[in-house]
């Protein structure tokens, strides 16, 4: 029995030595990864499993007529490892195999087809209860239970039961615990190597993960994408990262001075080519030639990879590695990603520059409807004031100079409050004049508003629609408050007067298009752009509240 044992060990070698190799094949380790096979996932898998199992009869060792083999571990580590179907197929093609393998042991080839066949739906039955934990000790169980119904296939269906009893007797102990063994091992094997991979696709995607959060911020400001470059010098371990754009460089980080990148022109002929090609191009020890137009002796191995804007190569993304070993898969792969996470951050940058465009550009055009209105109005009151009160006119003149330096200077853009309220008091002066001081302002203002700033020309279109739409509407005299508050973090805005009320229509219609009460619907818009909230309106008893937050 020590010497069939010891037979059997060698065998069972074989088999793990051959399952082994298969699963470090790229293909096959994709297969098991999925969560559902194709057909012709199951086909390929129930062919190597069928296979595989028809060689542990080929090389089992004869033992009076019968087989010491390890056939069944075919069956059931496939049936294990890949699916009912897989078992059930490889469980017919190598129970049939054996009926139809006569010149040797004949004695045992029904008992053992119809154990291998019976071992294929035993095996499928057992992989629905099985779990990424107890797989193997499942495994072992039907490798077990397959070799139990074999042995006692044989002492039922033999013909001279001193034969079957004697080859029982020999061959069950080694038989089962080979089988039993060889399964669960060959299990654990496959087990271990995708767990390895899953682990390396994860230490890969968080890498790259961690890289996309570094980067990101740089990315949202638009700041230099050295810092960019930078960060996948450091995550990949390189020697230099590069990234062009269709004809220069536009940023490059080093791990030293003696790597850095002196000249601005594209001058690979490689990088040419990936730019013309779209495809990474990849450079070792092995290469005939290579890509180090400034050629170092520290530098051994590049990736180059291309950089995609609207489905069009833009530039690429280089890294220089001082290794002398070939470029790994891993690092391929992830150089492929980054250049696609580069590639999209681009896209996502230039798509905020355009739509901060666009905003400055509406905010523009939205200012310039108050601008002609205003001066209109300003240098209608000062010509009226030249004749009979220069000293007037003169003041209005520097109150309306103090007004269109300010619009000019700053617009679509954040100011600081107190220069906002500058301008707000010389639109005030210049309406006071005109309308003879029928109205009165109060300022309600907090101290400490120094370090807070807001968008150009908002509170002055609001006192303006209290003046006109509110005050100069009624007989009696008017009052305009402005109240600045601010509470921690947040400052409040509030212009209230006591005129007629606004009307509801133009608070319910405050969102559509601007035609009338441009002053208002203008701050509306440009505080909502930049802030996703407008202004609070509300008509009071006597006159209108409105207000905003910065």
């Amino acid at each position: 029995m020590f010497e069939l044992s010891s037979k059997l060990f060698n065998t069972l070698g074989y088999i793990i030595a051959i399952a082994f190799f298969f699963t470090r094949f790229k293909s096959a380790k994709y297969i098991f990864s999925r969560e559902k096979q194709t057909k012709k996932d199951i086909f390929l898998l129930s062919l190597f499993f069928s296979s595989l199992a028809i060689l542990g009869t080929y090389i089992g060792i004869d033992y009076k007529g019968a087989i010491a083999n390890t056939r069944n571990i075919g069956v059931v580590v496939g049936g294990m490892l890949a699916g009912p179907e897989v078992a059930i197929i490889s469980g017919l093609i190598a129970g049939a195999h054996r009926v139809a393998f006569t010149s040797i042991s004949a004695f045992t080839a029904i008992p053992c087809a119809i154990a291998t066949v019976c071992g294929g739906y035993i095996t499928s039955r057992l992989f629905k209860k099985a779990t990424k934990s107890n797989r193997s000790l499942l495994g072992f169980l039907g490798g077990v239970l397959v070799e139990n119904l074999s042995m006692f296939l044989i002492l039922v269906l033999g013909t001279d039961k001193a034969l079957a009893i004697d080859i029982v007797k020999n061959l069950y102990l080694p038989m089962i615990f080979i089988n039993g063994v060889g399964v669960a091992v060959i299990i654990i094997i496959t087990d271990e190597i995708l767990e390895e991979k899953e682990k390396e696709a994860g230490n890969q995607a968080k890498l790259a993960l961690e890289i996309a959060n570094k980067t990101l911020p740089f990315f949202r400001k638009g700041e230099s994408l050295n810092d960019v470059c930078k960060i996948v010098l450091d995550a990949l371990l390189a020697q230099v990262v590069v990234i062009t754009d269709k004809e220069n460089l536009i940023a490059s980080a080093s791990v030293s001075k003696e790597f850095e990148i002196t000249h601005g022109k594209i001058q690979s002929e490689a990088t040419k080519k990936v730019l013309k090609q779209g495809e990474v191009l990849i450079f070792d020890k092995d290469t005939e030639k290579t890509d180090f137009n400034y050629t170092h002796k520290g530098i051994r191995s590049c990736i180059i990879a291309p950089l995609f804007q609207d489905e069009h190569v833009s530039g690429t993304l280089k890294i220089y590695f001082n290794n002398e070993e070939h470029i790994t898969a891993r690092k391929k792969y992830l150089a492929i990603g980054l250049s696609q996470l580069i590639s999209t951050q681009l896209e996502i940058s230039k798509i905020e520059n355009l739509k901060t465009m666009a905003r400055d550009a509406e905010l523009k055009a939205l200012q310039n409807q108050i601008n002609p209105h205003f001066l209109f109005n300003a240098l209608h009151t000062t010509a009226s004031f030249v004749r009979f009160n220069p000293t007037r006119a003169r003041e209005i003149i520097i109150d309306l100079s103090t007004y269109l330096r300010y619009n000019l200077e700053n617009t679509a853009k954040v100011v600081p409050l107190e220069k906002e309220l500058e301008q707000v008091k010389a639109y005030i002066n210049i309406e006071k004049a005109r309308f003879h001081n029928r109205f009165d302002i109060i300022y309600d203002i907090d101290s400490n508003i120094n370090d807070i700033t807001i968008p150009s020309l908002t509170i002055q279109p609001l006192v303006e629609n209290s003046i006109k739409h509110g005050i100069l509407k009624q007989r009696e005299l008017g009052i305009v408050r402005i109240s600045i508050k601010k509470i921690e973090n947040v400052c409040k805005i509030s212009i209230e007067d006591n005129g007629i009320g606004i009307s509801p229509d133009i608070i319910e219609n405050i969102e559509k298009k601007i035609e009338n009460n441009i002053g208002l619907k203008n701050v509306h818009n440009r505080l909502k752009l930049m802030y996703g909230k407008g202004l609070d309106i509300k008509r009071l008893e006597k006159g209108t509240h409105i207000s905003f937050t910065i």
